[in-house]
């Protein structure tokens, strides 16, 4: 794996070949990764796969002409097309007047240690107990007859990031990952369910028995789903599912649809769209987050923001190009890969917990429904109507009762966000984070 240092050098050079052949400005990533995984499936090994990538994205500007250009290639031929096919691309390409790079004054200035990197990769034998101690321990509960089996996994990957001005950074992270699915019951009975876990150290990784007694012991426990009648009634997400929440949220105030004026909550900024006391928080600084990263996609340094506060919107999620259409500062989360311009995106987002256990915030429902997974995407990002498939649970008189599936939530994210209600279960799992969230008046759509 090729260290910051190194690969910082090929990209200086790259920008000012670029600037010598005509580019006024320019800037370049460099995209260095290796991912293991061990599949075992019924108890015996089913796959191990090993990849390895070195990928190098050139971005240069004519004007307000830009133009990107990638490649897997690092030989010096392939280098000397590379920019030469970048300024012939900028030169032809419609001007954008919001395109460019960043001023000197906005670029990170130092990057903090984050500790995003476990430096030891673990051994096939390793990865392969991960994944038979998840299996089997979902296969061993009573009830479980077949498995579509375990994976473990492991990956590390380091970004290098240069730019005519005046930015040279990288960072590298890594991530352990284990999932484990299984079913239960038989014929048409069966059902499904699954459990996971990923953190930036091996050690941080859930117990691998207990992610797969927990999804052994969910798919028992939906057998004998049924359908539930049609009606509006309080939903209470499963933290796995809530999260999609902040997911739509986060997909709502992305700068670029705002830009556009392709999100319900275009008009919102600065006004309280959540609950009173309600907070949503984007943490790209998190130490072992999974998301973490030092500084963005343009050089910007990363910070910690309460995206909602006691309920109003506070910013939109901004990289430079968004800001400048919406005549703003960049918030710092340009995102990028090596093949396309950069775009905004969130790091480490996650809803705040509230005070009462989920227990207690189902305490009071006569009838509900309690998700622990939604099908599809039946989201209208411009109208915010929301419509997803769902299973789960029936709630009555507080407590879960008979499984329930072949059901739809209906609603439109406007009320579902102004009605929202947080546990106090928060865990960081997933990237995008909730607690078990309940929202109330949804429509449960069934027989």
């Amino acid at each position: 794996m090729d260290t910051v240092d190194a690969s910082l050098d090929l990209l200086t050079g790259l920008i000012a070949q670029a600037t010598k052949a005509g580019a006024d400005a320019a800037d370049a990533i460099f995209v260095d990764g290796i991912s293991v995984s061990q599949a075992r499936r019924l108890g015996k090994p089913e796959n191990l796969e090993r990849a390895e990538s070195r990928d190098l994205g050139l971005r240069v500007f004519v004007g307000t002409r830009q133009a990107v250009v990638s490649s897997s290639d690092t030989s010096r031929g392939a280098l000397d097309e590379l920019v030469e096919r970048a300024v012939a691309m900028a030169r032809a390409v419609p001007e954008d007047p919001h395109c460019g790079l960043a001023g000197a004054d906005q670029l990170a200035t130092s990057v903090p240690d984050l500790d995003m990197i476990d430096h030891e990769e673990p051994p096939g034998d390793v990865l392969e107990a991960r994944a038979a101690e998840a299996e089997d321990a979902a296969r061993a509960v009573e009830g479980v007859t077949n498995s579509e089996g375990a994976e473990a996994s492991w990956g590390r990957h380091m970004v290098a990031l240069a730019a005519s001005n005046g930015f040279a950074h990288g960072y590298a992270s890594s991530r352990h990952g284990l999932f484990v699915s299984v079913l239960a019951g038989e014929d048409l009975g069966m059902e499904r369910d699954y459990d996971y876990t990923s953190a930036v150290y091996g050690a941080d990784l859930l117990d691998p028995a207990a992610i797969g007694r927990n999804a052994g012991e969910q798919a028992v426990r939906r057998l004998g789903s049924r359908k539930a009648e049609t009606a509006q009634v309080p939903v209470v997400y499963h933290p796995r599912i809530a999260n999609s929440l902040i997911g739509h949220l986060s997909g709502a105030i992305n700068g670029g649809s705002v830009a556009r004026g392709t999100t319900f909550l275009k008009d919102k900024l600065g006004e309280r769209i959540l609950p009173a006391g309600v907070t949503v928080v984007d943490d790209p600084l998190r130490p072992r987050g999974l998301r973490s990263k030092p500084f963005d996609g343009e050089g910007i340094a990363t910070q910690r923001r309460n995206i909602i506060e006691d309920g109003v919107l506070t910013t939109w999620i901004l990289d430079l190009r968004s800001a400048r259409q919406l005549g703003m500062e960049t918030t710092g989360h340009a995102s990028r890969g090596t093949s396309a311009p950069p775009g905004a995106s969130a790091t480490n987002l996650y809803l705040e917990a509230g005070t009462m256990s989920p227990e207690d915030l189902m305490a009071d429902i006569k009838s509900g429904l309690y998700v622990t997974e939604v099908i599809g995407f039946g989201v209208n990002g411009v109208t915010g109507d929301y419509s997803r498939g769902a299973t789960g649970f029936w709630i009555e008189d507080g407590a879960l009762s008979y499984a329930v599936s072949e059901v739809t939530i209906a609603g439109n994210l406007n009320d579902i966000f102004a009605n929202m209600t947080p546990a106090d279960d928060l865990e960081f799992r997933y990237g995008t984070d909730a607690p078990t969230v309940r929202v109330d008046g949804l429509t449960v759509a069934g027989k």
